[in-house]
């Protein structure tokens, strides 16, 4: 009997082609999805090294205050989102934390405060092949709580509700928007849905913080606002705060 050939690509097969084993990475990933996010993060780790570089994605992992970290570019968009979550989750990976920006979705939400997401709206391509319609993604409550927690002890403005993904930044249309926000949706990304949802089809700890760079309802565009970059360093600090007390430190 003819042996069936495989027909496509495993997160682990993804994981092996890059030669990343569980062990090779901290308890805590750090996933920035910008190169320039992930350079600002890496130097606060003390002694990182290069897991692998990958397409557009590099990996680092080192110590940060006697902590194993890991950080990765995890991507812009959710198809290239979907390849790095499968990798994580497939090396073990326990508690992932998305560094991301968005656009909100409230007149009250500025250029430069943060958004941490306590659920998402998925609007993308990539998580109808993963889960059916009434899936409900969700973060992980133990993580977010400890990113509030430590955004209130930084002094840092965040605000919390749904965050909706889309693929289509350009048809992001008046009525479109306002039915979103209808729904909950306090801010519009291009990741949150797919990182969220991969991690928990895996039974990963996941949650996803957003630095705001523009306001979709009142055309307020913040990419060349010094707010929008210092909420980027902002938000590292959040995170590296948030494990400190994951850890009880």
């Amino acid at each position: 009997m003819a042996m069936r050939k495989k027909i496509h690509l495993t997160g682990k097969d993804l994981a092996g082609m890059v030669q990343l084993l569980p062990g090779d990475i901290g308890q805590y990933v750090i996933i920035p999805g910008t190169p320039d996010r992930l350079a600002a993060l890496v130097k606060k780790i003390q002694n990182p090294m290069k897991n692998f570089s990958f397409m557009e994605h590099t990996m680092y992992t080192g110590d940060y205050e006697g902590m194993k970290i890991t950080a990765i570019n995890g991507g812009m968009f959710s198809a290239n989102t979907a390849i790095t979550t499968e990798i994580v989750c497939n090396v073990e990976a326990k508690n992932l934390i998305r560094l991301g920006s968005c656009g909100a979705l409230r007149e009250d939400i500025k250029v430069g405060d943060l958004i941490l997401a306590t659920g998402s709206i998925r609007g993308e391509g990539v998580t109808p092949y993963y889960v059916d319609e009434e899936f409900e993604t969700l973060p992980d409550k133990k993580i977010t709580e400890a990113l509030m927690k430590a955004a209130n002890k930084l002094g840092v403005k965040i605000h919390q509700g749904k965050v909706w993904s889309t693929d289509a930044l350009l048809r992001e249309t008046k009525e479109l928007v306002e039915a979103k926000a209808e729904e909950g949706a306090i801010a519009v990304d291009m990741v949150t849905s797919t990182l969220l949802t991969i991690a928990q089809t895996y039974n990963v700890k996941a949650a996803s913080i957003l630095a705001v760079s523009d306001n979709v309802m009142t055309g307020e565009m913040g990419f060349t606002n010094p707010a929008y970059y210092i909420a980027q360093t902002t938000m590292i600090n959040v995170a590296l705060e948030a494990v400190k007390i994951l850890e009880g430190k």
